[in-house]
């Protein structure tokens, strides 16, 4: 017989593993200022181990591995860790600031001596180089045992491939960390076509009014860029997101997936405009093309098509004008028209009750100005199917009425514009009119397959007409063309619905979670999947919640509000909200 070999001790534990971002580089730059910041750092956070019952393991250089009893504890430490070092680094030279990346992960490990091995050790460590530096990260394990007993929000980064681990693992990262933003996710990876980004231009006028002119040469290039099929445009809803910020262009690169950015502004003096824009390769920030426009305020929309022209032409010179100008919109008689329009875009999107019914009135005044300009008729097509499918109709027949006779008109007043199509086909979809809703914005995709707004509506549709699996593809399609986008929250409730029409009621819960820390009246599907997925008490929160926000609100009224075509998904709404009380 051979030596016997000894027992391996093996333990269930919250692994928690930290390392600085960019060590190697700070210590080239300054050895005894890193040196000294690293050691002051590690007093906080070996301290703050030590408090929460956690202990030390491996250690080497700027990385840290400790275990702790409880995950709970290992979170809330991690969390407070960052928020300790934020501090001390607030207080210090900037330069010497050091942001540590931290992992946390509940598994199972090996242990010889004070160290730690195994598999359990590997997922924490891969994880941890997920997290943003200052951020932390935690393994789909982690999060399940922490889910409602921290005062954290995390954000569902998905199933990560991670090196040396054979099954991809789910990750979550915390929002709102010592970096002090919100989780964006991880970085997209750079199409394999032209990609571009047009960001907002800057205003230099010394006053707000031609602001709006500059967010309306943007909208236009971007709606032109877009119909380019060989390019891969950012949709306006995520560029925007910087607005009035001095941001880097490998930064825009990065976080939307790009490879050019288009910069500009505009200064407006009496009726005379100047636009200055540039094309820019983010990920190297080389400009590759500039130039300066001039003209009146009346010549706007040639401007606009300059810019366009140039623009296209220098990402890439064998697009013909041809294309171009097969993407140029109608162009409204009436310039006031066109700057209310410009000015109710960003209330119509916000979803917000108060800010879209000003929107609505600002729309409605285009129109009175200029009845053959399509797009606010599709605006307000969609702005009154909105009252209607979240509820805050006070006249059902009148809003819908409103709603098709508008996308009507619009439709045909504009068949090939596909901002005009997909917001009458939105309003077709909010009223019932699926196969009217389908061609619209079917269309609108064969024009625009850049359109994130499109894509979005395209998957509510199919999750209205039971074709859920396609509904998800079309959701994750408008969430690559705009991965900042603010309105993130509908596609996260859009997906949760289709999950609910394949009856995956805990999936399609989770999925409606994430959707209610930015839309909290979103509980008519939280409660409907929280029922059929068996968890009453949650059930009972959602519906609770659902009748502060929807006081007086009935089951048949809601659906005959609720616009989808399978009965059978409607007898699952009317079975949730009827055995939790409310009234036929």
């Amino acid at each position: 017989m051979g030596p016997e070999v000894p027992r391996v001790e093996r333990r269930l534990t919250a692994i928690f593993a930290a390392d600085v971002a960019g060590y190697s580089r700070l210590m080239h730059e300054d050895e005894v200022g890193t040196l000294r910041t690293l050691i002051a750092h590690r007093e906080i956070m070996d301290g703050l181990i030590s408090e929460y019952g956690g202990r030390i393991a491996n250690t080497a250089g700027d990385s840290v591995l400790a275990e702790f009893p409880s995950i709970v504890d290992a979170v809330a430490c991690a969390a407070l860790v960052q928020e300790k070092l934020k501090a001390s680094n607030a207080i210090g030279p900037r330069e010497n600031g050091l942001q540590f990346r931290i992992g946390v992960h509940a598994g199972d490990v090996m242990v010889r001596g004070h160290d730690l091995l195994g598999d359990g050790v590997n997922i924490a460590a891969r994880i941890q180089a997920l997290a943003e530096p200052g951020g932390v990260m935690l393994s789909g394990r982690a999060y399940d045992e922490i889910v409602g007993k921290l005062d954290l929000e995390f954000e569902d980064w998905g199933e990560q491939q991670v090196k040396n681990v054979t099954r991809p693992v789910r990750v979550y990262a915390l929002i709102g960390g010592a970096s002090g933003g919100t989780a964006r996710g991880p970085s997209p990876s750079l199409p394999d076509k032209p990609s571009v980004a047009v960001l907002p231009f800057a205003n230099l006028s010394g006053d707000a009014e031609p602001g709006y002119l500059a967010d309306g040469i943007v909208e236009e290039l971007i709606a032109a860029l877009s119909r380019v099929r060989s390019f891969f445009v950012i949709s306006r809803n995520s560029t925007f997101t910087y607005k009035g910020k001095a941001i880097d262009p490998r930064q825009v690169s990065r976080e939307l997936g790009v490879r050019y950015v288009v910069e500009g502004s505009l200064r407006q003096s009496g009726n005379r405009l100047r636009i200055i824009t540039q094309l820019i390769d983010a990920t190297t920030c080389n400009q590759i093309w500039g130039e300066r426009y001039e003209g009146e305020v009346s010549d706007i929309f040639d401007l606009q098509d300059r810019v366009t022209e140039a623009v296209v032409g220098a990402i890439e010179p064998n697009i013909t004008l041809s294309e171009i100008k097969r993407a140029r919109r109608k162009r409204p008689d009436s310039l006031s028209a066109y700057d209310l329009v410009m000015r109710a875009l960003p209330a119509v999107w916000s979803q917000d009750t108060e800010t879209t019914e000003e929107g609505l009135r600002l729309i409605e005044r285009a129109i009175t100005l200029d009845a053959s300009y399509a797009l606010p008729k599709a605006l307000a097509a969609w702005c009154y199917a909105q009252r209607l499918v979240y509820l805050r109709t006070e006249n059902i027949a009148e809003d819908r009425s409103k709603a098709t006779t508008l996308a009507g008109h619009a439709a045909r007043l504009e068949p090939n514009d596909p901002l005009v199509l997909t917001c009458a086909g939105a309003a077709y979809s909010g009223t019932g009119e699926f196969p009217l809703a389908q061609t619209l914005i079917e269309r609108a995709l064969t024009l625009d397959p850049n359109s994130a707004w499109a894509w979005n509506r395209s998957g509510w549709l199919n999750v209205y007409i039971r074709e859920p699996d396609r509904a998800i593809q079309h959701f994750q399609r408008a969430l690559r063309l705009s991965p900042l986008d603010p309105l993130k929250f509908n596609l996260f409730h859009g997906i949760g619905a289709a999950h609910f029409g394949k009856a995956e009621y805990a999936e399609a819960a989770r999925w409606v979670e994430k959707c209610l820390r930015e839309k909290p009246d979103a509980v008519r599907l939280l409660t409907a999947a929280y029922y059929h997925a068996g968890e009453m008490e949650e059930a009972k929160r959602a519906f609770a919640a659902f009748l502060v926000h929807f006081p007086g609100m009935t089951i048949s009224r809601v659906l005959e509000l609720t616009p989808v075509s399978s009965q059978q998904v409607h007898g699952k709404f009317a079975e949730a909200l009827r055995d939790l009380g409310l009234p036929e």
